[in-house]
């Protein structure tokens, strides 16, 4: 059994394949619910203040779509933050290229909001900060990681759950936080909310 077997117990507000398999991991069932949200950030707006705005109007954009089934919603939005710039995905293979070589042989930190929206209101929200050291990349290698396609949709320009994983020489914080969905911090709002994980396992 596995959780795309069970009734799902909340709604997804993401499109993102890692952040399903993630839930998947931890044995939440779930559907997705995929809305457009302005991810532009504001004059002047910190890193922290816009994920977590982000994150919860995502959540609040799908609870939101007329016809949802009444389930609890999750999202969640994830910066990388150099030199105190977010870093959100490339728009080019030049700012592609470019990202990747301020984030060479340096630390930055990667942000993930995860905002859960449990009814009647209630709104819970979870902040995950983590600091990941690249190692040096060279020129040659930085345009061969781009050809990969990768970097192409992902916040700073690279994966660290794909072949970017070559790049990290050190991490401290989340793991899955820098994927897209903090685990534990997920888990300790699904708590709050009454909902279960680990629903797949058999006692």
């Amino acid at each position: 059994m596995n959780s795309r077997t069970l009734a799902p117990v909340l709604h997804l507000a993401s499109a993102s394949p890692r952040r399903r398999a993630l839930l998947e991991q931890i044995g939440v069932a779930h559907e997705v619910v995929v809305t457009g949200v302005d991810e532009g950030a504001l004059p002047g707006e910190r890193p922290r203040d816009y994920v977590e705005r982000l994150a919860l109007a995502k959540a609040r954009a799908a609870a939101a779509q007329p016809g949802r089934t009444p389930l609890p919603v999750l999202a969640a939005d994830t910066t990388v933050v150099l030199d105190g710039e977010l870093l959100g995905k490339p728009r080019d293979r030049a700012e592609g290229l470019s990202m990747l070589g301020r984030l060479s042989g340096r630390t930055h930190k990667v942000l993930t909001a995860v905002a859960l929206l449990a009814g009647c209101g209630l709104e819970h929200l979870r902040t995950s900060v983590s600091h990941v050291r690249f190692r040096t990349i060279g020129p040659a290698e930085r345009e061969a990681y781009w050809e990969t396609g990768e970097p192409l949709d992902k916040a700073g320009g690279y994966a660290i759950q794909g072949f970017g994983a070559v790049f990290v020489a050190h991490l401290e914080g989340s793991y899955s936080g820098v994927v897209g969905l903090p685990l534990c911090e997920t888990a300790e709002l699904l708590q709050e909310a009454g909902i279960a994980w680990w629903g797949t396992i058999d006692p």
